[in-house]
């Protein structure tokens, strides 16, 4: 071999090791397992299930511990003492969003999910905000919901298509009446002005489950140059902003400042009160990636949470049938369900936390980080740090839950038949990063499961005891595995 290769390698070599043991010199951070040279511990964690890998770790090493991703570290906090220290007790030292190159390169410093400092903050003030003024949490907004329920209601009855119901009992070929729920659902849950975008949101989700999504944390200079399915997770996020930027424009044409009708109209107004100051956060950039930010997270997590409902509904029919007898109580059968029925619909509401804690929907939240050094418990980490926190630890902790593989709505009753409220009960996550829709979302379960049940009764397609109801892990996510449902009108 030419020596001047052999130079240039051990050169580089050298260069390596000295930035890997600078690295791993930083601050005292917790023990975890031994990382390799350059691949960290990504050999040592399943990639396509992340969360129960970080569960078995944490089984050697405890509820604090850390593992390498290439050569950069990332804390995990795993149980519930270790999450509340971190995201509630010390929650603005825990605020700041972790490393996330893909996402970093889609977004480019702007909108509300991989920002920090002060365009987060400014940005997530004005999103509380804005969706307080389109009626979170007041009767406006619910309005919108129930017309939205009613809509889905009537897609449900239609059978001239041959895919959505059936007006009786399922036929000898059920699978001709059947539905599969994921497009239905996902379309009553999106705004109509994002309507068009469901598909290819659905498709990105599935991208991030690829092995690759967890290279790309290790080595990020090699997004730009390697082949696969990043480069339609671009394309189809370009597709989305060109979408949104279009809207916006026909936004701008038509716009009355006195009387806002969306976010993209508050945005709007925002950066025309904005226009004369030295504030550069409301821009047409930071409206696009935050309007993009607000539907990808919520649109998609409240329809897989409904669908994956529909699941377990299916799969116990005692469930369902107590609910429906709750519904004829309260609601009855001549008028539309509304959120204040909830406070005296305690096993319906108990089932829809248990429905949340059980799928375990973000197994694993999107990375936080450190804003300074911090001290945590006999640790020292340094500013920038990436920290994973494990919300499966959480919501499946079996001191507070018992048996908390099992589906059971008894977690949230108490002995009186009354809502059983729980700390642990993290499925928005907690903190200063909580979701800010979380409100939205709660009333959309709401409103829409109480409406299917009561106007349908649900058939499986198969046997009972041929429904699979196990989680399939999704990159950051859980999803339902496939079924269909027929939706029986009563």
């Amino acid at each position: 071999m030419d020596p001047l290769v052999i130079l240039v390698l051990c050169l580089s070599c050298w260069l390596l090791l000295s930035l890997w043991k600078q690295n791993i010199g930083k601050g005292k951070l917790p023990s975890g397992p031994h990382p390799l040279p350059f691949i960290g511990n990504i050999l040592q964690v399943d990639v396509k299930n992340i969360g129960k890998s970080l569960c078995n770790l944490s089984k050697t090493y405890g509820p604090v511990f850390t593992l390498y991703f290439g050569m950069k570290p990332a804390v995990v906090l795993h149980g519930y003492k270790a999450v509340k220290e971190a995201l509630i007790d010390l929650g603005e030292e825990f605020s700041e969003r972790g490393s996330f190159p893909l996402a970093e390169r889609i977004s480019k410093g702007h909108g509300i999910l991989f920002t920090n400092g002060k365009r987060w903050k400014e940005m997530r003030r004005f999103c509380l905000m804005t969706l307080r003024n389109l009626g979170m949490g007041k009767s406006d907004l619910e309005n919108r919901v129930q017309e939205e329920a009613y809509y889905l209601m009537e897609e449900l009855r239609k059978t001239n298509v041959g895919l959505c119901a059936v007006r009786a009992k399922p036929t000898l070929d059920p699978l001709s009446h059947s539905l599969c729920p994921s497009p239905i659902l996902a379309h009553a849950l999106s705004l109509s002005l994002f309507l068009k975008k469901t598909i290819s949101l659905n498709e990105n989700k599935s991208f991030y489950s690829l092995p690759w999504c967890c290279l790309q944390r290790c080595f990020p200079a090699l997004i730009d140059y390697l082949p696969g399915s990043h480069r339609k997770i671009f394309k189809n996020f370009t597709r989305t902003h060109n979408y949104i930027l279009e809207k916006t424009k026909e936004h701008q044409e038509s716009l009355d400042i006195n009387n806002p009708r969306d976010f993209i109209d508050y945005f709007l107004i925002k950066i025309k009160q904005e226009n004369h100051s030295q504030q550069l956060e409301f821009t047409i950039e930071n409206l696009i990636a935050t309007a993009s930010d607000l539907f990808a997270a919520g649109t998609e997590t409240t329809s897989t949470t409904l669908r994956y409902a529909l699941l377990l509904l299916l799969k116990h029919p005692e469930v369902t049938a107590k609910i429906q007898e709750e519904i004829g109580h309260v609601i009855g059968r001549h008028r539309s369900p509304c959120m204040q029925d909830r406070s005296r619909m305690p096993y319906t509401n108990a089932v829809l936390h248990e429905i949340q804690r059980y799928i375990d929907l973000i197994p694993i939240n999107l990375p936080h980080a450190v804003t300074r050094d911090i001290k945590f418990r006999n640790y020292v980490i340094p500013k920038g740090t990436s920290v994973l926190i494990s919300l499966t630890s959480v919501l499946h902790d079996d001191k507070e839950f018992p048996n908390p593989e099992t589906f059971d709505p008894a977690h949230f009753l108490d002995d009186s038949g009354n809502l059983k409220k729980s700390d642990y009960f993290m499925v928005f996550s907690a903190g200063k990063r909580i979701c800010v829709g979380e409100s939205l979302a709660r009333m959309e379960l709401f409103l829409f499961l109480t409406s299917i049940l009561q106007n349908f009764t649900l058939k499986p397609v198969v046997d009972i005891k041929d429904l699979d109801t196990t989680p399939v892990a999704s990159g950051f996510g859980h999803i339902p595995p496939p079924y269909k449902i027929c939706f029986v009108p009563l």
